[in-house]
């Protein structure tokens, strides 16, 4: 047994002494108060208890398990019966060799065993001590089978949604290499910007935003910026306008959401390199959504794929996993442009 295995053990095993041990010293302050008679009490819930707990841990760990569980309601119900009859002869013989000849003092006569309002009232009375034990524990017992699931479900998530950041950061970057790879062929003056600005962005991706559930959305809008300075490098003539407004400085949002959108547009717009143009708008609607739509150029020609690459597929599980059902991400075409559109619901709390 490990030491945390033997904790939780230790840990269980007062929780037990300490409902039982609570249990009796109520009980027998109550009858030792009714009966004016303390001794007798003690001896009394002394002979009781001794009874009471092993029935109650049989009936969870053993008759529970191997019958309710599989639905064997008549070989439980039988089985208990046998239980409480075991229970009363023992309590009874104990009453009897240790207690009193009258092995029913609490009432108002002598009694004899196997009278049947003796049997009546031992057993009502260890079928009551069995359910309250047993809602007690089975209802703890829910609690923390409750909580562990809910564990799973948050380490589940947690892990799900790593693995599509993880996805969407490599492939950014191997599409930032792809660039710098073709500049270096050109034995461009621009390769030694594009690697200081890439080694900001790589400075973000791995250090700032590692392990962060939301970030500052000011912080992301730089991190676009940094990108889009990357990509106008291998254009020709690219335009790119940037539109926010004044009332984003308390934003957050999940780190790299909007960076695969950015990506598709130059993406799309890439065969149209003599004159491309870019459009991004950024604005809080009634103080509940972030609008984020970003547009670009096309010609007819092309074959444009609506659904996107993995970076927009990854992007949506991401949306998914986090705002649930809470976003719009749509995807349109008009007068030649491209356009993408994200909605998110503002939680400036986190």
């Amino acid at each position: 047994m490990t030491e945390i295995q033997k904790l939780k053990f230790d840990i269980k095993l007062k929780n037990h002494v300490w409902f039982w041990g609570s249990y009796f010293t109520l009980n027998f302050l109550r009858w030792g108060a009714y009966f004016n008679d303390y001794p007798y009490s003690f001896k009394s819930n002394l002979i009781e208890f001794s009874l009471h707990i092993p029935l109650v841990y049989f009936n969870l760990f053993v008759l529970v398990p191997r019958y309710v569980l599989k639905q064997k309601y008549i070989t439980y119900t039988f089985s208990l019966l046998v239980s409480l009859f075991c229970i009363y002869l023992l309590k009874t013989a104990l009453t009897y060799y240790i207690i009193s000849e009258n092995i029913w003092p609490e009432a108002n006569r002598e009694y004899h065993p196997f009278e049947i309002n003796h049997i009546v009232a031992v057993c009502i009375g260890e079928l009551y001590v069995l359910a309250m034990a047993s809602s007690v524990y089975l209802t703890l017992t829910w609690l923390r089978e409750r909580e562990r699931n809910r564990s799973l479900r948050e380490n589940q998530f947690k892990i799900k949604l790593k693995y599509l950041e993880n996805q969407i950061q490599p492939h950014f970057f191997f599409n930032t290499l792809n660039n710098l790879y073709a500049l270096s062929l050109e034995s461009s003056d621009k390769v030694p910007d594009v690697i200081i600005k890439l080694s900001n962005l790589m400075e973000y991706v791995l250090y700032d935003v590692k392990g962060t559930k939301f970030v500052p959305l000011i912080k992301e809008i730089d991190y676009i910026q940094n990108y889009i300075e990357i990509e106008k490098l291998r254009f020709d003539n690219v335009e790119v306008t940037v539109n926010l407004e004044s009332n984003i400085e308390d934003v957050v949002v999940p780190p790299l959401i909007f960076i695969s959108l950015v990506e598709n547009a130059f993406k799309h717009g890439g065969v149209n390199n003599n004159n491309l143009k870019i459009k991004i708008n950024c604005k809080v609607i009634d103080n509940k959504m972030l609008d984020f739509e970003i547009l670009n150029n096309f010609v007819n020609s092309q074959n444009l794929n609506l659904k996107g690459g993995i970076g927009l597929v990854n992007t949506k599980k991401r949306l998914k996993l986090i705002y649930k059902n809470d976003f719009s991400l749509k995807h349109t075409t008009k007068l030649n442009y491209y356009i993408i559109r994200l909605q998110i619901p503002i939680d400036n709390e986190n």
